[in-house]
């Protein structure tokens, strides 16, 4: 009797594990894709990734020198034309600069425009005063002379008396010639080497306030083309770095075309033709199929940058781009990722 019980009870033990695993089994559950994979159309294609940028290709702004930025003109999405100023560094010391070149350059002028003005109408009747002078002067010491000379008996003047009026005679008559050179240099003006050496130290002094400028313009970065500002990284009291920065200062380009920039990896590059024709479809979009037109290949391959995140994908490799035109008024964004199919119906394997 005990052994039929414990058979029984052994058998009830038994069908309670078999359920008890039956419940604890995982449920199977078929899970559709929140969207249906993209479709090419084409008999045979090629596969690649499609990034959507400006026809103008994305422009990263930059600054020629670091400094900090002193004001902001512009904000992600707004629209400038070409030349229009997108921010500017401080300036303060290029301002103090240019007004101390400045104030050499009007210096430097001044200068020049003495020279040119030489000499001074109050100069000249000063210098024919001069000369009259000297010309009295000397006729004076000629009389002094003339009646020494005239003296008959040798014994009554001294040799040294004879000797000394000769000699103011030509001393007066060496100061008549150097009045009369004096009036004569103010009456010829200025000496053109002097006029020369002064227009030279003008246009020095103005090259110098030029340069000046030219930094001062320097600092306030303006856009190159036409276009849309599509990131705008850059912040008041914020340091600006020179050169290639990992995230650009502005990125901008010209919106009104848009361009896709497909990446075809290397093992499949060979079957491109150039002008086939291809289709893309944004991610989570499927159903919507936008024509692209090829304008370009790019026949240097480079390594893969755009990637999908997806597990199965490919980071190894090298990658050709191919560049397609969207059709006007595609209802895409620069910066969006496409899945591009290329048609291959007559390359091929």
């Amino acid at each position: 009797m005990l052994k039929k019980g414990l058979t029984v009870f052994a058998g009830l033990v038994l069908v309670l594990a078999i359920l008890s695993i039956l419940r604890m089994r995982p449920a199977h559950a078929t899970v559709h894709p929140p969207s249906p994979p993209p479709t090419s159309g084409y008999a045979k294609s090629i596969g690649a990734i499609g990034l959507v940028e400006a026809q103008s290709e994305n422009i990263a702004i930059s600054v020629p020198v670091p400094g900090l930025v002193t004001r902001l003109y512009v904000k992600a999405g707004d629209r400038v034309q070409k030349g229009a100023p997108l921010f500017s560094l401080d300036d303060r010391d290029l301002v103090a600069e240019l007004a101390l070149r400045r104030s050499s350059a009007a210096v430097a002028q001044a200068k020049l425009q003495k020279l040119l003005n030489s000499p001074r109408p109050e100069e000249l009747p000063a210098a024919a005063a001069k000369v009259r002078e000297s010309e009295a002067l000397l006729a004076d010491a000629q009389v002094q002379l003339d009646l020494i000379e005239r003296v008959k008996d040798r014994r009554a003047i001294r040799e040294e008396d004879l000797l000394r009026r000769r000699l103011a005679v030509n001393a007066a008559q060496a100061r008549v010639e150097a009045a009369q050179a004096e009036l004569q240099l103010l009456r010829a003006g200025a000496w053109k080497p002097d006029l020369e050496v002064a227009r030279s130290q003008v246009a020095e002094a103005e090259r110098e306030a030029n340069r000046i400028e030219a930094d001062l313009e320097r600092l306030t970065v303006v856009a190159p083309i036409g276009g849309e500002i599509l990131q705008c990284k850059v912040h008041l009291g914020e340091y600006a770095q020179a050169g290639p920065l990992a995230q650009p200062l502005i990125l901008m380009g010209d919106t009104t075309r848009l361009n896709v920039r497909a990446d075809v990896d290397e093992e499949e590059a060979w079957r491109l033709r150039s002008g086939a024709a291809a289709v893309g479809s944004p991610h989570g979009a499927a159903g919507q199929r936008l024509t692209l037109r090829f304008l370009r290949e790019e026949p240097y391959l480079i390594p893969k940058r755009s990637l999908t995140g997806d597990s199965t994908e490919r980071v190894d490799t090298r990658v050709m781009q191919v560049i397609f035109a969207l059709e006007p008024g595609a209802r895409v964004r620069p910066g969006q990722q496409l899945d591009v199919s290329i048609d291959d119906t007559q390359g091929g394997r």
